[in-house]
């Protein structure tokens, strides 16, 4: 089956039995067979209703950005409680050219006018919005509210306890490559925060085969300062963060239970990591570096060799050739995830680096991934630009 990408200038015709990563520029816009093709899609997929909660964000303008040219889904509702009666251009003046309605507030929003939301608030708002919408609407929820199974860890390490304890149990960890199966029959699917999405896609496959040890993970991250949200916050101003390296959460970074929470389940033993995030002076952009100590008779190449196999049709997460060094300049903009393996200086333990865009792949690139899954669409639709270089 071939999938055609529409671009600013021209196809993309990626034949997905032959080379499924090759892409080809082919076919003008008036040829006979790209014809066919649109007649085809648009025979064959559905129209979704699409609302965004939280459109006046950086994961929820992401998402806008990537449904522009989706052929199945279309947003009918933005709503963004302070931007209330505001164009989407008005806050965004790079999505001008949409045509979209203007936001509104949560509470003003019509939610039958829907057939699926991405849920892009704060954690701790969501849980109660979430579980007033009606059954019928699938969700995909970006804020932390539903990733942690265990709701008094949940209260340990946000602070708060969880308001919708019910609606924890059907929600589905949307790590897609991992989870996939229990994804596509979710109402509610949880996104993974983005650092997790960067340290799992590596090392879930090498815990579960037994190559590395479950101990002495230490991982150190960096990522653009998106991440860290669009409010104003005086830890974020150009001041603070340009021109250096700002090392936060250290110890206690929201993200490490989630993390534990999936190498843990995968090796059936409570798993500890050490983890230290930063924020650089970027604006997204993100390199998990990983090391690991190796179980006995294991080698870098088993590693490397395990995870090409694990990932070898998988259209986003790709081991680079091998001794090249994937860098975030190579994913920007885009949904893949970039991994390779080398060996530590230290005789057993490997340095595993991965890098990944985190507002897309590692928010809401993989968000839209999950409702491709949900709805029953192409899980690539929308999600195979190519990165965006220089």
């Amino acid at each position: 089956m071939a999938l055609m990408i529409r671009t600013s200038f021209s196809y993309f015709i990626r034949d997905e039995i032959k080379n499924p990563r090759k892409l080809y520029v082919g076919a003008s816009l008036a040829t006979p067979e790209v014809e066919k093709l649109e007649e085809t899609k648009s025979q064959k997929f559905e129209k979704f209703r699409i609302g965004v909660l939280g459109a006046s964000g950086y994961t929820g303008s992401e998402i806008i950005r990537l449904l522009a040219h989706h052929p199945n889904y279309h947003i009918k509702l933005m709503t963004a409680d302070r931007k209330a009666g505001q164009s989407i251009g008005s806050v965004f003046p790079h999505l001008m050219n949409q045509d979209l309605p203007d936001m509104v507030a949560v509470k003003d929003a019509d939610f039958s006018a829907v057939d699926a939301v991405f849920c892009c608030l704060p954690h701790g708002t969501t849980q109660e919005i979430i579980k007033e919408l009606p059954r019928s609407i699938k969700i995909v929820d970006l804020s932390a509210d539903f990733r942690l199974r265990d709701v008094d860890e949940y209260e340990e390490w946000y602070g708060q306890p969880h308001k919708a304890q019910e609606l924890q149990k059907e929600a589905v960890y949307g790590l897609t490559e991992l989870y996939r199966s229990e994804i596509r029959g979710a109402r509610l699917v949880a996104n993974p925060g983005c650092y997790p999405t960067s340290v799992q896609l590596p090392l879930i496959p090498l815990l579960k085969a037994n190559l590395i040890q479950v101990n002495n993970i230490i991982i150190d991250s960096k990522s653009g300062v998106s991440g860290a949200g669009r409010g104003a916050k005086e830890a974020n101003l150009y001041t603070e963060i340009a021109e250096g390296i700002h090392s936060y959460g250290v110890t206690r970074h929201r993200h490490v239970p989630e993390i534990e929470q999936g190498l843990s389940e995968c090796t059936n033993s409570k798993v500890t990591i050490s983890f230290t995030p930063h924020l650089m002076p970027m604006s997204r952009g993100m390199q998990s570096t990983i090391y690991v100590e190796m179980a006995p008779g294991a080698s870098t190449e088993g590693l490397y060799e395990h995870l090409r196999n694990f990932y070898e049709n998988e259209e986003f997460v790709v081991l680079m050739p091998k001794n090249q060094v994937p860098h975030t300049r190579h994913v920007r903009g885009s949904n893949y995830c970039l991994i390779n393996v080398f060996p530590d200086r230290i005789p057993g333990r490997a340095i595993i680096i991965s890098i990944i865009d985190n507002l897309v792949k590692g928010a809401s690139g993989q968000a839209l991934q999950n409702l491709n899954l949900m709805m029953g669409v192409p899980e690539t639709a929308g999600l195979l630009s190519v990165p965006l270089f220089p």
